[in-house]
């Protein structure tokens, strides 16, 4: 799974995603893209799965770029706990997304098997995705 190394606080607030992504929000290394047109936080799970559906259509034909990264902490207590006794521990990792982010990046490959590619990928993720190609 994908995760930080070492964070500099380990315990997060929860935060808004108000507004949209203007950084990360072009085709910038592939000729294809995966973008999002709503705002979600996706799970580290959630984007290896992604990734896994997409190398595994296009059989080490292209090239893939992953263009987010978990680095959010999201924080359970445990199951059957009273209410009070501070915040829970840090359980999963996020990246925030806003609309109009770039998910996933993909080239080498024909236009059409791109489309049935990225269609796979945005399956696994918990938003609604659009495929993009660079101008």
């Amino acid at each position: 799974m994908l995760m930080p190394k070492r964070v500099k606080h380990r315990k997060q607030q929860r935060g808004r995603m108000k507004g949209k992504a203007f950084c990360g929000s072009r085709v910038s290394f592939g000729e294809y893209g995966l973008q999002a047109l709503e705002p979600s936080w996706v799970t580290s799970r959630q984007i290896e799965a992604a990734r896994v559906a997409l190398t595994h259509f296009i059989k080490r034909g292209g090239k893939i770029w992953v263009r987010v990264f978990p680095d959010k902490p999201v924080t359970k207590k445990p199951l059957e706990t009273r209410m009070g006794k501070g915040k829970g521990a840090p359980e999963i990792w996020v990246a925030v997304v806003k609309p109009g982010r770039m998910l996933f990046e993909l080239a080498g490959v024909s236009e059409a098997m791109a489309q049935e590619a990225m269609d796979r990928a945005a399956r696994k993720l918990p938003l609604k995705t659009k495929f993009v190609q660079r101008r």
